[in-house]
Order: structure tokens, then sequence, then C-alpha cells
């Protein structure tokens, strides 16, 4: 006995009235986002044309620039200053590595404490926030106070470490003042995910005898992976350039040298502005390069699909 299969029926288009309005509520979002798309082209396109511009051109100083191409480029990557790149990618890179690591551990384990309910808990979140708050100029100097060999930190390891007298010594200091600057940050963001959790969920596992350990590991953490990617990509596009605190902090000196501080050295303090252009440029699609892949092979596996929603 045959079963007669009839073919799915296709929906109807849209009658002609609603695809006015659809083009119509179409035509009104870009009027509405135009703004703030000259603005960006303003404000990110301009300056990035106009590195990549600069950097095409040779850093003639008191005459006419000379049009070299790939000139800086190669200069950088492979010529005479490429050992001065390549360690400021390595040192920019370990710093990335480290703080992400230790923001991620840290942060997390903050944000369990603060979104548990306790007497006092409101003071212990405005607590954790004040490292974050307070000015990362402020922060490099009262570091660099509290590891000087007569500082506290030494007094509190009992021992004389001359925290910037080193290269691995000079990279931990920066290390740890940005993971103490920056890691309420990162809880603050997983905080907000924790909160998302629906209680349900780990009051049906505790009664099925889950531990807390096995809660965590089965409910927390899959359901905190999409705000937690968020955060550490917030943070990684942060590292990857930063300027300020290994600046006021070490100088720079016993390889503590990072892209954005090359930058500056090439720009400002040598006035090589096509080769310092040539850095910036490398230093942005770096970071490009980085986000993209992040978000490709991380990001994407995190976050519902429509199939998945559907199924």
């Amino acid at each position: 006995m045959s079963t007669a299969v009839h073919p799915r029926a296709e929906p109807a288009p849209p009658p002609p009235a609603h695809q006015g309005r659809r083009r119509r509520e179409a035509r009104l979002a870009w009027w509405l986002i135009a703004p703030a798309m000259l603005l960006l082209a303003g404000v990110i396109g301009y300056p990035l044309v106009k590195a990549v511009y600069l950097s095409l051109f040779s850093d003639t100083i008191g005459g006419k620039p000379e049009f070299i191409g790939l000139g800086n480029y190669r200069r950088a990557l492979t010529g005479d200053a490429s050992a001065d790149f390549w360690s400021a990618v390595q040192v920019t890179v370990q710093f990335s590595v480290f703080t992400l690591v230790l923001e991620v551990l840290i942060g997390t384990a903050m944000a369990m404490v603060m979104h548990r309910a306790f007497r006092g808990r409101g003071l212990v979140r405005a607590s954790v926030l004040v490292p974050w708050a307070i000015p990362t100029a402020l922060t490099s100097v009262l570091w660099r106070w509290m590891l000087q060999p007569d500082g506290i930190v030494n007094d509190l390891l009992g021992k004389t470490v001359l925290w910037t007298g080193s290269q691995w010594p000079a990279r931990w200091a920066v290390v740890i003042a940005d993971t103490w600057k920056t890691a309420p940050f990162l809880a603050l963001l997983v905080l907000a995910g924790l909160q998302l959790i629906p209680e349900e969920l780990h009051e049906a596992a505790r009664v099925d005898g889950a531990g807390a350990w096995r809660r965590f590991r089965s409910i927390t953490l899959p359901l905190l992976m999409p705000a937690l990617m968020v955060a550490v990509l917030f943070r990684l596009l942060d590292v990857l350039r930063i300027y300020d605190l290994p600046q006021i902090l070490t100088g720079g000196s016993n390889g503590t040298t990072t892209l954005s501080m090359l930058v500056v050295q090439a720009s400002v303090e040598q006035t090589k502005f096509g080769y310092g252009s040539a850095l910036s440029t490398l230093t942005f699609l770096l970071i490009f390069v980085v986000a993209l892949l992040f978000v490709r092979f991380l990001g994407s596996s995190l976050m519902p699909t429509e199939e998945g929603k559907e199924s």
C-alpha cells in the first residue's frame, strides 16, 4: 500500500503593501544610522587612512618626504629594526596571555563571591570596583612605589626583589599591576552573566544530588560562556594596545616595550612619522586579525544560532 507524498506548499509571497512598508522601514533605518556611520568614518576611518598613507613615505626631516612604498614595513618586519619590532610583538603577546589568564580566574572568582547573598554584599561589590575606578596613571605610580626595593611588596615577601631591575621581574610587575587594575572590570561583566542564569536550574541540580563543583561545571560555566567570551574579547583588544601602565611603571626598560610604546617612540620621540605610521598600521592589523580569529573560532560557537533556537 503506497502513501502519496504531497510536496511542501511554498509560503505565499507578501502582499505589495507589506513589501512597500518594509522598504520604507529599511530606508528609515539607513537614515537613522547614517549620522553614526559618518561619525565613525570621520573618527576611525580618516586616521586609519592617513596612517596608511604616511607609512608609504620616508622620514626625511626638513625636506619633502619621498614615496618609498612598503619600505617602512620591510624595515619593521625584516630590516634593521625588525629585532625591536618582533621583541615588542613578543612582549605584547606575553602580557596579553598572562593578564587574560589571571583576570579570567580572579575575575570569575570575584564574580562568584559577589553573586552570593550575604550581609554586606553591596559593600563588597563597591570595594571590588575601586581598583578599576582608579585612573591607570595613578595605578602605575602606586605600584611603582609598592614595588620599590624597600616597598610593601618586598616587606610582605620577606625578601628584596628588584622588580624593575631585570627582564622577567619587570614583566611580572606589569602583569600584576594590570591584573589588579582590570580584573574587577571582567568580574563586573561575569557578574552580569551570572545574574541571567535561572536559579531553578541550580535548585533542580541540588535536588538531584549534584555538588557545588558539578553544578558549576555543568550549569554555571556553559551558560556563563557567552558573557565570559565577550569580557575576554574586550580585555584582549585592550591589552594588545597597552601603553600607559608599562610606560609609567617601567619606562619600557628591561624588555617591557610593547607595540604601542614602540609606535610612540618612533612617531613622537624620534619624529619618524612614516615609520611610526607603518608600526601603527601593523599594530592595527595584529589587533584586527586576533579579534577576527577570536570571533570566528570561539564567538560563533558560543552564541546560539537560528537553527539552534528553532530546534
